[in-house]
């Protein structure tokens, strides 16, 4: 039986739908919310059973490690516009880098790929601003929290971004690497960052982004009294508007 909601949806908006190109292993903890979250939108919208169109492209993530650590930005950008091209070849019609730090060579994949790249920081920007909030805590890799290349994206749309301070910084970006890229979510790691929070709290902060794609895994939304900004599903929400219309 057609479920009412379907029963809305035009047969040529379903035979529209446009499959989203996803770079993932970034690390595959996070993809798998990334596939979660996409179909479950998908769900959400058409109803009865419909699921994305999707492809996944799944790169070795110790390789991507070992190259940002050695800050060879050309050879990642090189990797990921391998694997965009790829995607784009397969029949995506757009694509996400299932990870914010990579967000830092987003502009490069986009210039040699045909098909738009949605960025994350935009999908952020957009939740933050729809709430009202100008000044927001950003939490991720030092990267992200450190180079220009999300600071920028969020001031675009009128977000000033906070950092923790540096000895703060060291253990969010050690936590990330250390254990939740492999898959360790530990309650003290998360008590840590509670408290890390409530610091940026304390000097402004309106509300906390998730910046780096492990951490909404971490985190305990009813622990804190900021809003969190999930940046996966919030990046998904963005794929699946795209993929719909």
């Amino acid at each position: 039986m057609i479920s009412a909601a379907l029963a809305m949806v035009p047969h040529n908006y379903l035979a529209a739908m446009k499959t989203i190109g996803l770079i993932g292993g970034l690390t595959w903890h996070s993809t798998i919310d990334y596939y979660r979250h996409l179909n479950q939108l998908v769900q959400q919208r058409l109803g009865g059973q419909h699921s994305a169109r999707l492809l996944l492209h799944s790169v070795d993530f110790e390789e991507i490690r070992q190259r940002t650590f050695a800050n060879d930005w050309a050879a990642i950008a090189a990797h990921m516009t391998t694997a965009g091209r790829q995607l784009e070849q397969a029949g995506a019609h757009c694509l996400l880098l299932g990870a914010n730090t990579m967000h830092h060579v987003a502009d490069e994949v986009q210039a040699h790929i045909g098909i738009p790249l949605l960025h994350i920081a935009d999908a952020t920007a957009k939740a933050i601003a729809a709430q009202g909030l100008q000044t927001v805590a950003l939490l991720g890799t030092r990267y992200t929290m450190q180079l220009p290349f999300y600071h920028q994206r969020l001031a675009a749309h009128g977000i000033q971004a906070m950092v923790p301070s540096a000895n703060d910084q060291q253990l969010v970006h050690d936590a990330i690497y250390n254990e939740m890229a492999s898959g360790i979510f530990a309650d003290a790691t998360r008590q840590q960052y509670n408290g890390i929070i409530l610091k940026l709290q304390q000097q402004g902060a309106q509300g906390v982004i998730m910046g780096c794609t492990e951490i909404p895994l971490l985190l305990r939304p009813d622990e804190l009294s900021l809003p969190l900004f999930d940046t996966a599903r919030l990046h998904a929400e963005a794929a699946v508007q795209f993929a719909l219309g």
